[in-house]
Formats: C-alpha cells, sequence, structure tokens
C-alpha cells in the first residue's frame, strides 16, 4: 500500500461530480450495481476516468480475448504493478463475472503455474510485456505465438496493458481502499 498520505481527494458521488464524471457513474451503477472506490476517486478529473472508462470498455469489446482471457490480462498487469486494488477488484471480477477458473486467478495471485497452457503463455507474455515495458524478447513472442494466439492478440496485451497501467498507477498515488465486495479477494503480493 502506499505511504504517501500528504494527499486526499474528495470523494464524489452521482450528485456531487461533475457531468461527465457523473454520467460515467450512473452508467456504471446501472451495469455493476455499484460504483467502485476507485471510480468514486477518479471521478475529481473527468478526463482520467472518462479515458480510464473508455478504454476499458473498448478492450472488453475489441481486443479479441475471451471475458476469462481479458481478466488474466487486467490480473497479470495488476499483479506485475503489484496493485492491491486491482488484484483484488478483478479476481472478484473472474469469480463473479467472467468465470475465470479459481485456480487460473489463484495462480496469478500467487505466482504459480497456471495449470492450461495457453492461459498461461497469455499470463507470462502479458507479464512479460508490462514488466519489460514493451520490449518483449524474441523467445517472450515466439511462445506466445506458439500457444494460438496471433499478432492481433499482441495488439490486445498492449491495450490492456494501457488500461490497468492508469488504474493501477491511480491506486498506488491514492491508496484506494477496496471495495466491501471485493474484501473476499483482498490480496498481497508476497
Amino acid at each position: 500500500m502506499n505511504t504517501l498520505k500528504s494527499l486526499s481527494l474528495e470523494t464524489q458521488t452521482i450528485e456531487t461530480a461533475n457531468p461527465i464524471s457523473s454520467e460515467i457513474m450512473q452508467n456504471t451503477k446501472n451495469k455493476i450495481g455499484m460504483i467502485p472506490n476507485m471510480y468514486s476517486l477518479m471521478a475529481n478529473n473527468p478526463a482520467l476516468l472518462d479515458a480510464y472508462g473508455s478504454a476499458y470498455n473498448t478492450f472488453r469489446e475489441n481486443a479479441g480475448f475471451t471475458p476469462p482471457e481479458q481478466e488474466i490480462v487486467f490480473l497479470s498487469v495488476a499483479y506485475e504493478n503489484n496493485c492491491e486494488y486491482c488484484m483484488a477488484a478483478h479476481s472478484f471480477v473472474g469469480d463473479k463475472m467472467t468465470n475465470v477458473p479459481t485456480e487460473v486467478t489463484d495462480a496469478i495471485r500467487n505466482n504459480t503455474e497456471i495449470g492450461d497452457p495457453k492461459l498461461r503463455a497469455l499470463s507470462l507474455f502479458t507479464r512479460a510485456m508490462t514488466s519489460k515495458r514493451g520490449n518483449p524478447s524474441q523467445e517472450d513472442i515466439d511462445n506466445f505465438l506458439a500457444a494460438g494466439y496471433t499478432e492481433n492478440h499482441i495488439l490486445g496485451v498492449i491495450a490492456g496493458i494501457g488500461v490497468k497501467t492508469m488504474s493501477n498507477y491511480f491506486n498506488h498515488v491514492f491508496d484506494t481502499s477496496v471495495d466491501d465486495a471485493f474484501k473476499g479477494r483482498v490480496w498481497v503480493k508476497s
């Protein structure tokens, strides 16, 4: 967790946020039944909340991955960036919404091997891209493609890294508290 305590954003609500953030928050509440703490804080700057929301939605709709694969990308980025908030949130989403097998989510969370070779390749490539700041080795690329992914999927991984980097960095700086809904999947990197 972040040790910077000199920063404190005001938590926004649908009623107090600026019109752009308010609309995003309302749409989020309509879609998932809640407004995550991260959104309530990001709402202080509509450019960030709008950019995050738009990138998140288009990744989900257009990156070429199944819902479980999308979650694996997000969890793998959050693991590499050590984002406790996103690990909890996306573990919850994987469990309840995108049907990621618990053993896969737990393998990412615990830094152990994923049993499914294709999903393992996706996680390893995403982690390599994140940790190497977009400079994978030829071996990283070859292993990813050999698992059945395409060059287009590399582009999708890049999009997923962009989305999660926005949220991971935000959560680091502002020490976003984990929502009650996600507390069953709280995570601390070992």
